[in-house]
């Protein structure tokens, strides 16, 4: 006898949102009639994060709020939303429905971000925020972030990834340089500055990827968030070798979000 003829429908929902939205998407394939249960409400309402109707209400994306649960962690899935003002944007992963924020170019600290002789700010189709930092000149480079560690999803590792792009032919200071790439969690730290050059074509070891935004990014180092205590991460790009200048880097923002523990 299938156990959908035994059990009613609330215990069928309870068994499968206590595993994953790929477990309940397979369910749904294999079983006819698991998939009326599968695709119910009260089985994704469980995939989202509990805050998900606050992060939603205070976004530009309010509206989702009206959709079915599975409509709504797909949607944040593939579909970042912007909150706080348009300067950071949040989303889901879609294998296990964990945060992933970007802090936005305006929601970081840059070093004479506002003096236009060093840095203005423009805006791109495929940039997901209204403007990006584009740098004309400076020869001290500090950009700095900051993101409450209570956000986060709970006992997950997550890795932070600095967004940006060279100008090509207009880059000058990075093409054979490193720049240091920095993490502090919850006030304590770290020794390690991760050096890496942003440039692809001198990386060797390919810190540096391809996004399918239209962006590049690179590992800035990660951490582990066990029970999302009080505090903050902070997160920094710096080089202040004054001997040269640099010019020709674009900055999108800084994201977090879950890494693998395989990856």
């Amino acid at each position: 006898m299938e156990i959908t003829r035994i059990l009613p429908d609330e215990c069928q929902s309870l068994i499968i949102s206590l595993t994953s939205p790929a477990d309940a998407c397979r369910s749904a394939i294999v079983s006819h009639a698991f998939r009326a249960v599968a695709y119910t409400d009260a089985v994704w309402e469980k995939f989202l994060p509990s805050d998900y109707r606050s992060i939603l209400s205070g976004s530009s994306s309010s509206s989702l709020l009206s959709l079915g649960k599975k409509d709504v962690y797909f949607h944040l899935c593939f579909h970042p939303i912007l909150i706080q003002n348009g300067t950071m944007s949040f989303q889901l992963k879609k294998e296990s429905g964990k945060k992933c924020y970007m802090l936005g170019a305006r929601a970081l600290s840059i070093i004479w971000g506002d003096t236009p002789s060093y840095w203005t700010w423009k805006s791109l189709p495929e940039s997901r925020f209204s403007e990006f930092a584009e740098l004309k000149l400076v020869w001290w480079l500090e950009v700095k972030g900051m993101i409450d560690i209570r956000i986060l999803s709970s006992n997950t590792n997550y890795a932070a990834y600095l967004v940006f792009k060279l100008r090509n032919r207009r880059t000058i200071g990075f093409r054979h340089r490193a720049v240091g790439l920095h993490i502090n969690v919850g006030g304590i730290t770290s020794r390690e500055v991760r050096r890496v050059s942003l440039d692809p074509s001198q990386n060797e070891i390919q810190h540096v990827r391809q996004r399918e935004d239209g962006w590049m990014e690179v590992e800035m180092g990660e951490f582990f968030n066990e029970c999302g205590d009080d505090g903050t991460v902070q997160l920094s790009l710096r080089e202040v070798d004054t001997s040269y200048f640099k010019q020709g880097l674009n900055i999108e923002g800084i994201e977090l979000r879950p890494k693998d523990t395989d990856s």
